[in-house]
């Protein structure tokens, strides 16, 4: 029997209430259902909607335009490609069902469709995700609706509580990555896991082996993109899950560091990616900050001349397990490549004392131009993840003064809109000191007075140059090269003065 519970207001965009209207138009039965109607209630934006009906898969296709039926659960995809909201170019669309056993531990084995919702509501993960909406008429820029929640789930969700509907062991048996899921919400929401699910999931962790790479890593992922990933990594060290994710992250639990770190190796590596959530960093920084210190159980060593722990090379050990444990969770080539030299490279900002420009120049190089500020949150990660309050030292601001100077295009006869050659073409003058004397002549003029960097212009003087002795047009080449370093150093002290740095 639904538990029909009072009418509310929700704000449902017209692509997903259109789907629901067409069905009950056609008369069925339709409920928006699962997270989206959590989602709803909490008032965070659904990333997806799912709608549940007593249609079957051929009523449902037999009822809009642009459908899809690629699988064996009933499960129809509604295209709208007119929507610019990438949430809404694909509602789906599942026939009320009931499953039979789960003999993989992934999927079950048979699924039979049903009249009624109860079924379909009976099979859900978690109480919160067990809660249906029936979507009633529009009133002003909201739609009347009534939940029907018959596990409690929307105390639940008041409690912030995760329960599984039924027995915790019965819904793990049937699909084992429900375990990480729990976490993964946990993490998402905020909300704590009720004593007897974390029981079931401890007693079970060890079924995740039934469960693919892919899998896991989808759920691994929504896991560090989260807001809280510190707080996930713990539950799964504390639920024995990350043993079956990523063990090596286990094996850095309890690794004592030196005077430079409050924490140990496993506390490291949490506060690191903490604050790359924290900073809303992308998943390739967030993984790099997660794994940047993957492999300092490996190269701990201790040092009797400094009387403290080292890591020698633990970056390019590092930079190599980082790549196995990537590709192992079946993560894309291109992702597993940036952050493998994240990881391999993040020990170079250590010491602005020692560091030449012309290492930062090689190390822009090694990286490349487009991830060199990526490693440069990875490096602030690093800091803040020491336990070490202040992200913007002099050291901090010192390295992207260096990187800026690093990067910028020097002030050379390479800026001007003619070149040797060209001079050459025009003035039929054979190649000699003579020419080197006409562009860096031509540059001190283009420095006085950037608008006359064209063609015409340096065409023009380079023709009247090159008539000149060469004494004296050697003398306006000097002249033009104490200019170009005249401008390079105002230029250089401009750009560090904006990092407030010497």
């Amino acid at each position: 029997m639904e538990k029909k519970e009072k009418t509310s207001y929700f704000s449902i965009p017209e692509t997903v209430s259109h789907v629901t209207e067409t069905l009950k138009k056609a008369n069925f039965k339709a409920f928006l259902v699962g997270g989206c109607v959590r989602d709803l209630i909490l008032q965070r934006k659904p990333k997806d909607w799912d709608v549940t009906t007593n249609a079957k898969p051929e009523e449902i296709i037999a009822l809009f335009p642009k459908t899809f039926y690629e699988n064996n659960f009933g499960t129809v995809g509604v295209v709208d490609e007119n929507v610019s909201d990438e949430t809404l170019k694909v509602i789906e669309i599942t026939p009320f069902r009931v499953e039979g056993q789960y003999s993989d531990f992934r999927r079950p084995d048979t699924v039979s469709f049903s009249d009624k919702l109860e079924d379909d509501l009976a099979r859900r993960d978690f109480t919160i995700n067990a809660l249906a909406l029936d979507v009633l008429e529009k009133q002003g820029e909201f739609y009347k609706g009534q939940i029907i929640d018959l596990y409690k789930g929307q105390e639940d969700l008041q409690a912030k509580t995760l329960k599984t509907v039924g027995k915790p062991e019965d819904r793990f048996s049937e699909d084992a990555l429900r375990m990480l899921r729990a976490v993964r919400f946990a993490s998402e929401l905020d909300f704590t896991i009720d004593p007897d699910t974390e029981r079931a999931i401890s007693v079970n962790a060890h079924l995740l082996k039934k469960i693919s790479k892919e899998r896991i890593r989808d759920e691994f992922t929504k896991l560090i993109l989260s807001p809280n990933p510190m707080k996930g990594l713990m539950l799964c060290r504390k639920l024995s899950l990350i043993r079956y994710i990523v063990p090596e992250l286990e094996e850095s639990y309890g690794v004592e560091q030196n005077q430079a770190h409050s924490y140990d190796v496993w506390e490291h590596l949490l506060h690191s990616v903490q604050c790359s959530a924290d900073k809303n960093f992308p998943l390739d920084i967030r993984l790099a900050a997660l794994f940047h210190d993957i492999s300092k159980p490996k190269a701990r060593r201790w040092g009797e001349e400094q009387k403290q722990w080292t890591f020698y090379g633990h970056e390019v050990v590092g930079s190599r397990e980082t790549k196995r444990i990537l590709t192992d969770l079946r993560f894309p080539v291109k992702l597993i490549e940036k952050v493998v030299k994240l990881v391999r490279w993040h020990m170079f900002f250590s010491d602005t004392e020692q560091i030449s420009l012309s290492a930062v120049r090689r190390m822009v190089v090694n990286v490349g131009k487009e991830n060199i500020w990526d490693l440069m949150n990875v490096r602030i990660c690093d800091r803040i993840g020491t336990g070490r309050p202040k992200e913007d030292p002099y050291r901090l601001r010192k390295y992207h003064a260096m990187i800026d100077e690093a990067m910028r295009d020097p002030i050379s006869v390479g800026m001007l809109k003619i070149d040797g050659k060209g001079i050459m073409d025009v003035t039929h003058e054979t190649p000699g000191p003579k020419i080197g004397f006409v562009l860096h002549a031509l540059l001190q003029l283009v420095l006085d007075d950037p608008t006359k960097n064209t063609e015409t212009f340096l065409v023009k003087q380079a023709i009247e140059l090159i008539k000149l002795p060469v004494e004296e047009l050697k003398k306006l080449g000097e002249e033009g090269k104490d200019k170009r370093e005249q401008v390079e150093d105002e230029e250089v002290k401009k750009l560090r003065s904006r990092h407030r740095v010497r």
